[in-house]
């Protein structure tokens, strides 16, 4: 089977090693301007990866989509929308695309499975592969728990039983927009969380709590099934995004409240806008989205916006633990 891996930063180069060590034939595409394109072209490995002999690493976007049985999509999240454009320019009717990135849209408020259906891709030949893990430990051979889930029931279920190793066991996803809310709304729990590292690292016990809470309570109000916040797209995350070093997210929270730079992506900036203007949609309670919206977009210093947010979120009267 011939899969091509869309995008060769950190997390896509990882999908490419990680799916030839599989046995499959595996293309990685990166754009040719790109740096991570061009430091695997010039030495075959990045920071993280070593990538095999076997795998073919181009440019060319025609080639990689138009070889491929499988597409799998490993980019920026807010830009989907514009990078479905230029897939849209080869014949990919028959492809089924695997998105393994975690966001919503800003300017739609829209999940990145229902942009490929806007994008002309059948929701039947649509999947996303979501969940905990670090490359830096995958590498190592520290093996973790993900979850794969599509409007299509067996293709789900072909691509779990396909891709599962000993390395990464993948269970059957039960609710996509859980799934997919889950995945995203668990890197503005990791900003949170990183935060909470510089100005109160006990508080990052109730975030777990707190946080899987008010994401189950805008997973129901928007048709999905609550429970899947405490499955493994988004609490099951929790361990590798709020405590690890290797969380993007997690050190940009706490860069920010120590009034540092931190210049790799952390999605759950954008992340926090979006959910933000969900919560608004369908009159949700988000506070901890909304207070790390505040920080994240907010001006001055950082400890000090992050000593406030807490503060304001201290100040709420209190509520049933359970209320929605």
């Amino acid at each position: 089977m011939n899969i091509s891996v869309l995008g060769c930063g950190r997390w896509g180069s990882f999908i490419a090693w990680y799916l030839a060590r599989r046995g499959f034939s595996v293309t990685s595409w990166g754009p040719e301007e790109d740096f991570s394109y061009q430091i695997l072209k010039q030495t075959g490995r990045n920071e993280y990866v070593v990538l095999d002999r076997g795998i073919t690493l181009t440019c060319d976007l025609g080639q990689a989509v138009t070889s491929a049985e499988i597409i799998v999509i490993s980019i920026s999240s807010q830009g989907l929308r514009g990078f479905m454009q230029k897939v849209n320019k080869f014949p990919v009717s028959d492809k089924i695309f695997v998105l393994c990135m975690k966001g919503i849209e800003v300017e739609t408020g829209k999940r990145l499975s229902e942009i490929m259906v806007e994008s002309g891709i059948s929701p039947q030949k649509i999947a996303v592969w979501v969940g905990p893990g670090h490359i830096q430990s995958f590498v190592r051979g520290v093996p973790n728990c993900m979850v794969i889930d599509s409007a299509n029931e067996q293709l789900k279920r072909d691509l779990a039983d396909d891709f599962r190793s000993d390395l990464i066991r993948f269970y059957y996803g039960e609710d996509l927009i859980g799934t997919e809310i889950g995945a995203a709304a668990k890197n503005v729990m990791g900003i949170a969380a990183g935060a909470l590292d510089v100005i109160c690292p006990p508080l990052k016990g109730p975030l777990m709590a707190r946080g899987a809470r008010e994401v189950a309570r805008l997973i129901k109000a928007m048709g999905g099934d609550p429970l899947s916040a405490y499955g493994l797209a988004h609490l099951g995350d929790y361990e590798t995004t709020l405590f690890s070093p290797y969380s993007h997210n997690r050190a940009f929270g706490e860069a920010l409240a120590k009034g540092e730079t931190f210049s790799k992506l952390a999605e759950g900036v954008s992340t926090s806008k979006a959910m933000k203007g969900l919560g608004e949609k369908y009159g949700v309670d988000l506070p901890i989205t909304n207070a790390v919206y505040t920080v994240c977009y907010g001006e001055g210093d950082g400890e000090a916006r992050c000593r406030e947010a807490l503060g304001d979120l201290f100040a709420r009267p209190p509520k049933g633990e359970l209320e929605d």
